[in-house]
């Protein structure tokens, strides 16, 4: 089928009005896909080196875990914070 045909039905301003929306939900998808894509990535530096360590230090484990779920929230909330950054995009 020949594209020239599908853009001839639809005018400029419903095919504009599309690809802007497009646009945004790509971009939200883009966004939060790359904030847990660096969270995963940042989870998995926090565990190893808790880890690590814990074998190497085992008599402060406690305090080395309290760290690691401080460093697991922080690390978290950039999720959260790109799928908001993306939403604010997608509808502002």
């Amino acid at each position: 089928m020949d594209p020239s045909i599908i853009l001839a039905a639809v005018d400029v301003e419903t095919a504009a009005a599309y690809a802007e929306t497009a646009g945004r939900a790509m971009g939200l998808g883009l966004g939060t896909g790359l904030a847990a894509l660096g969270t995963g990535i940042g989870l998995g530096f926090i565990f190893g080196k808790t880890i690590e360590a814990v074998s190497r230090q085992p008599e402060l484990k406690s305090e080395i875990q309290s760290i690691q779920w401080l460093g697991f929230a922080l690390t978290e909330a950039t999720v959260f914070y790109g799928f908001i950054a993306g939403l604010i995009a997608f509808f502002v």
